[in-house]
């Protein structure tokens, strides 16, 4: 019999609580919340994954441009000083397009003379700037100086 009271009070207690019977689990509404916050949640993780691929290609594409424009310039100071390629430029420069890895690239080079002494050019500045076809990341800048053996005026 005793027991029978503790069980009429433990269930009394428990409904005047709020835990009747009916009220175990998760409503509809609660769960609908859930869905869309994990849905948000999963949205951002989506276009962070989405921003991360945009800008690895964007490297990529700066890596290639860069290995196009150390291989220009390459060229440039393994020729002699006094060698035609290395004639001074107009302010445009000299365009001409490049292919590395299947990318095709725009290469304007541009050289300046100064510090000229009797006529000739003892400093020659080198920029190589080099643009993706196709893409919005920009250009890629080297510049380098090559200076004569011969000796100018003290």
């Amino acid at each position: 019999m005793q027991k029978l009271i503790r069980r009429i009070r433990f269930y009394r207690a428990s409904r005047s609580a709020g835990l009747g019977r009916g009220q175990v689990g998760f409503t509809i509404i609660e769960t609908c919340i859930a869905m869309v916050i994990m849905m948000v949640a999963a949205l951002a993780a989506a276009s962070l994954f989405a921003y991360s691929i945009q800008n690895n290609n964007g490297a990529n594409d700066r890596e290639l441009a860069m290995a196009v424009a150390q291989h220009r310039m390459e060229q440039l100071r393994n020729v002699s000083f006094t060698d035609a390629s290395l004639a001074a430029t107009a302010t445009a420069g000299t365009t001409t397009s490049a292919t590395s890895a299947g990318r095709q690239y725009t290469v304007v080079t541009i050289i300046t003379d100064s510090n000229t002494v009797n006529g000739a050019a003892t400093i020659k500045t080198i920029t190589i700037q080099v643009t993706p076809a196709g893409s919005a990341m920009g250009s890629v800048s080297l510049r380098t100086q090559r200076s004569t053996v011969v000796k100018g005026p003290f």
